[in-house]
């Protein structure tokens, strides 16, 4: 049984020119991606079977190698994993219901790339800190001194206070860290801690111009902190965090 062939999307530039880019593995072969173009903007694609793409780590993994090879050259407006069109005029007429965001986005992301900052806390470090904490302390005694039903609530209270004293910590690390970073970016985005020892997970929109001063910044803030906190820096990406709208194939078709 064959299967329909379409158009995969990976990413929109600026240029009206035919580009290629290698291959992309998609589907279990490699397949050549190119570029398809409308009114000053183009969409770089592959040939590939118009079906349900598993999100698996391989496949994810081979659509973000792509689009940041592209970004070597371009600036662009990533989409999403695992959008297929069934045909080039699809695809033109995607790119012309996406002109005015395109107008809009490109010059605010030009020149600039993405980096990412998560902090985690080294649990040694934690434990200590959350030892000085009085009301912690206080809690922690009762529950050991009384049974395991007697001290139910008093449990549910010293989950509370932890979590409290973990959102004290990534306060007290937004200002710290977050902060002194954002200044230097053009922008910056607080997101979710996403492990319960994390105390920043940051994204910064940076000029390349500043991507040098940038760098410098963190490695001064590592200095201080690494023996409390590990760092884990990631980038340079496409500006994922800074796109306001999900630009996706359904919007256009």
């Amino acid at each position: 049984m064959s299967t329909e062939s379409g158009k995969y999307l990976f990413c929109i530039i600026q240029t009206n020119e035919e580009k290629t880019f290698g291959k992309a593995k998609l589907a279990g072969e490699h397949r050549k991606v190119y570029t398809i173009s409308h009114k000053g903007v183009s969409m770089v694609v592959a040939d590939a079977p118009v079906e349900i793409y598993e999100p698996s780590r391989q496949n994810v993994k081979a659509h973000q190698e792509m689009v940041a090879s592209v970004m070597e050259q371009f600036t662009v407006i990533p989409m999403s994993f695992g959008n297929v069109l069934k045909g080039e005029e699809d695809v033109k007429i995607l790119l012309e219901k996406l002109l005015p965001q395109c107008d809009e986005i490109f010059p605010r992301i030009d020149n600039k790339i993405e980096v990412g900052l998560k902090l985690i806390g080294k649990k040694e470090w934690i434990e200590k800190q959350a030892k000085e904490q009085p009301a912690l302390k206080h809690l922690e005694s009762n529950v050991a001194q009384r049974n395991k039903d007697a001290g139910y609530y008093e449990k549910i209270r010293l989950g509370e206070a932890a979590r409290n004293f973990m959102v004290a910590l990534q306060v007290e690390f937004e200002e710290e860290i977050f902060n002194p970073l954002a200044k230097i970016a053009d922008a910056a985005k607080s997101n979710e801690a996403i492990s319960e020892r994390m105390l920043l997970n940051g994204a910064f929109l940076v000029d390349k111009e500043k991507e040098e001063e940038f760098d410098k910044k963190v490695n001064e803030l590592y200095e201080k902190w690494k023996e409390q906190i590990d760092f884990k820096y990631t980038g340079p990406w496409p500006a994922y965090n800074f796109i306001d709208i999900k630009l996706k194939a359904a919007e256009g078709v």
